[in-house]
């Protein structure tokens, strides 16, 4: 299983890299020479192209090894960041981008949607049953580490490192990537498509056995989670907690505690821990936690509460964060397991795209609420909106009582 799992967490490690460099690297990078915030911001547009991840996955399914899908992919992005290291911004005013630097991010971001549906496709074929959990696992964290390393972790060398040497960099990492998907040997293995048989339409994604409960479960299973997932924070510092601890823990330790609950996760499946089983008990303490959160804002608006550096309330509620991280890291983990096992079960020249749908709507279903908590904080007020996302939290608990017997 080793020689599986190596050349996946390297190249789902990078695949993380663009997520972190346009969410967190790109706009401080910007901001520090010069632009506005508003034109800074406006570099995570450039994730428009993932949009069309969808378009891609059927012709990894039916031209081409995923290997070759992979490599290529790999060395293109590499190509793209070594041209975009001729072309840096102004240094300073408002020009910004140029042109050509903005077309060459899009299509990078092209190039790595690509990527992400070869490597889905190259994870399916690749694990068998019983390696699903650690596989799984493995995508999780290694995207996760990537991602804050390319945001993060340059983050911190930005005082000293220039625009060219940055995408040098990136591009030396992704040529390296992409001579780790064309040499592995666990790879090299990978059948191909067949010569022959018949296309697919979309409706045969949807008849894949199991596709619409998991469908229907992927679009709901975060939505309590991530709406309250990104309003907590802004209503602790609204009711007092320090900017730098809240910061500190709902950053580097929200990163920690999710890694360290996908290990956990990844764990108990290799112990024959069936994936239903264990989403049902973790859900449920998810539920407790939101559960608690909700309690805390109650008590936070009572008279003498206070969230001041060290109180016990401070402490309790930078607890609830990790916690609910940890919980959000274990579910993650689970879901992917399952929906992977639902792909496999897919016809092979259907199972990227078939995996690569699921994950579309994985996103989509984190986002949505996510994006609109804030609006309904204003307009509900922050108790019944926390009271939403409870409610929201037991829909995939009931979900799972409708779990078809070929996910089991």
């Amino acid at each position: 299983m080793r020689g599986k799992l190596l050349p996946l967490a390297g190249l789902y490690l990078v695949q993380g890299l663009p997520h972190g460099l346009q969410s967190g690297l790109l706009p401080v990078l910007l901001r520090a020479r010069g632009l506005s915030l508003a034109r800074a911001g406006l570099a995570r547009g450039l994730h428009a192209p993932w949009l069309l991840k969808l378009a891609w996955a059927p012709l990894v399914d039916r031209r081409g090894s995923p290997r070759a899908w992979l490599a290529l992919s790999t060395a293109a992005l590499g190509l793209l960041c070594g041209l975009l290291a001729a072309v840096p911004p102004a240094l300073a005013g408002r020009a910004g981008l140029p042109a050509a630097a903005v077309g060459l991010l899009l299509l990078l971001n092209l190039g790595a949607a690509v990527q992400d549906a070869a490597l889905d496709a190259v994870a399916v074929r690749l694990l068998g049953p019983g390696e699903l959990g650690p596989g799984n696992t493995v995508q999780v964290v290694a995207y996760k580490l990537g991602s804050a390393l390319a945001g993060g972790g340059l983050l911190a060398l930005l005082p000293s490192l220039s625009w060219p040497l940055l995408f040098l960099l990136l591009a030396a990492t992704y040529w390296l990537a992409a001579a780790l998907a064309w040499a592995a040997p666990a790879l090299r293995g990978l059948p191909g498509p067949p010569s022959s048989g018949p296309s697919h339409p979309p409706r045969d994604v949807m008849a894949v056995p199991g596709t619409l409960w998991t469908a229907g479960f992927v679009l709901t299973y975060k939505l309590g989670e991530q709406g309250a997932g990104s309003l907590f924070p802004l209503l602790l510092l609204d009711r007092g907690a320090s900017a730098l601890e809240l910061g500190l823990w709902n950053g580097f330790g929200a990163v920690v505690c999710s890694i360290a609950g996908s290990a956990l996760c990844g764990a108990l499946l290799a112990r024959h821990w069936q994936p239903l089983s264990l989403l049902k008990s973790v859900l449920w303490l998810r539920l407790g936690g939101l559960a608690c959160q909700t309690a805390l804002l109650f008590h936070l608006d009572a008279p003498g509460a206070s969230l001041a550096t060290g109180t016990a309330l401070s402490r309790m509620a930078l607890l609830s964060l990790c916690l609910q991280h940890f919980l959000g890291g274990l579910v993650t983990t689970a879901t992917f397991t399952v929906m992977m096992h639902c792909s496999q079960l897919a016809p092979r020249t259907l199972q990227a795209t078939h995996y690569n749908l699921l994950a579309t709507l994985e996103l989509l279903g984190k986002l949505l609420l996510g994006a609109l908590a804030g609006v309904l904080a204003d307009s509900l007020g922050p108790h019944p909106c926390f009271t939403l996302f409870l409610t929201l939290s037991v829909l995939p608990l009931l979900g799972l009582g409708l779990a078809p017997s070929t996910l089991a």
